[in-house]
């Protein structure tokens, strides 16, 4: 097991994407998801200090706002992010999951920054976990209200993940 960093990354990812992304995270060494937060992807590229991040995701539904009770069920390590080429991934579709091929938006303009991860795999049914028991990166309990994107969110200790 390897231990990680104080903080996590917990992001919402459709089960399509998520499935297709991980054979392409394991033949390509990363897969690149899209988002609009590019500030939030800034911020974590300036306190990992180049290190991999946990990431946290739950499969979210297209336009269907997220529910508390969303389970974590997959994982992965951060390993950087490039900010978009006119909404598209300056590499093209070879980071990208296939699924995403389906979507116009998804490719053309819809995303400030991809961010990159590797080794994403579904975690065992023991450690899957609500979002809801997360905590903030600042200590308290995530109870408001469910993430719109991602965001940055204590590490549990109840998870662990081989690299």
């Amino acid at each position: 097991m390897t231990p990680f960093s104080q903080f996590a990354i917990l992001a919402p990812v459709p089960l399509e994407h998520l499935q297709s992304g991980k054979v392409i995270a394991e033949t390509e060494g990363f897969v690149a998801f899209g988002s609009r937060k590019w500030e939030l992807f800034r911020k974590v590229d300036e306190l990992r200090g180049g290190a991999p991040v946990p990431v946290l995701i739950y499969p979210s539904h297209e336009d269907v706002p997220a529910k508390d009770s969303y389970i974590v069920s997959w994982f992965g390590l951060y390993v950087g992010s490039q900010e978009s080429s006119n909404g598209t991934h300056p590499l093209g579709m070879k980071h990208r999951s296939p699924t995403t091929g389906q979507y116009g938006a998804d490719n053309k303009g819809h995303w400030a920054v991809f961010w990159h991860v590797k080794d994403l795999a579904e975690l065992p049914q023991g450690q899957k976990m609500p979002i809801s028991a997360l905590q903030t990166v600042k200590g308290g309990w995530r109870k408001d209200k469910p993430p719109r994107g991602p965001e940055l969110v204590a590490m549990p200790s109840t998870i662990q993940f081989q690299v």
